[in-house]
């Protein structure tokens, strides 16, 4: 992200528990950082939405640095996906501007945004974490993580509790199930009538294939790391 968006982007902070991820939240980060708006506009020309994607971005950017400087070897890899998903709420720094976020995404004309910026975030979990597949499980892998993220960000905006503790406690629920749904799933396959009842949609999922990428910044939504802001 460019140094000006950037300083655009830190001062809409200020007024988006006021204004919502708005154009008067654009203009006063403007009047703030003393941008002119058409330059403003130009760098976010959807005015509200783009600021809130490039919060999105951003917080996703910092759990990815996160996931590479911290060593999670010695972690269960349901622990790792755990404390990604811990990471990437950490980074959304205030509720309100992800509740103010989660309203607008909502909106019919930017819920195709709000569900692409969920599989953005749950693409680069995967990928920090050294998913290779290709097949159908990099979207099965995606879809699920998307619905876990989801409803753990839902869960967290309502949570009063110290340090987040439910939430915490709500994330490692969910992500049991998952856990306990692909074992049920590993034992169908395993057994002879379950692979036949499961022959005709596995040839249709092996079919699908993961989209080619030659570079992080094929990866939707990346964003290379951003500072953490000062102060």
């Amino acid at each position: 992200m460019p140094d000006q968006a950037s300083a655009l982007l830190d001062a809409a902070l200020i007024h988006v528990p006021f204004d919502g991820w708005s154009d008067d939240a654009l203009r006063a980060a403007a009047a703030d950082t003393g941008t002119d708006l058409a330059t403003a506009r130009a760098l976010f020309p959807r005015g509200g939405v783009d600021l809130a994607l490039a919060f999105h971005r951003r917080g996703d950017a910092q759990m990815v640095e996160r996931l590479q400087t911290e060593d999670l070897s010695h972690l269960r890899f349901r622990d790792r996906i755990a404390a990604a998903i811990r990471y990437r709420i950490e980074a959304a720094e205030d509720r309100e501007l992800v509740r103010r976020g989660t309203t607008l995404f909502t909106l019919p004309p930017y819920a195709a945004d709000g569900v692409k910026a969920i599989w953005g975030t749950a693409d680069q979990i995967w990928t920090a974490l050294g998913d290779t597949s290709t097949d159908h499980n990099w979207y099965t892998k995606r879809a699920t993580l998307s619905g876990v993220y989801s409803a753990t960000v839902l869960y967290w905006l309502g949570d009063d509790s110290p340090n987040s503790v439910a939430t915490w406690s709500f994330l490692d629920r969910r992500i049991d199930g998952v856990m306990q749904f692909e074992r049920v799933k590993g034992a169908v396959q395993k057994n002879p009538l379950g692979r036949a009842l499961m022959a005709g949609p596995n040839a249709i999922l092996s079919c699908i294939k993961a989209p080619a990428r030659t570079a992080p910044g094929d990866l939707p939504g990346y964003m290379p790391p951003t500072p953490a802001r000062e102060g």
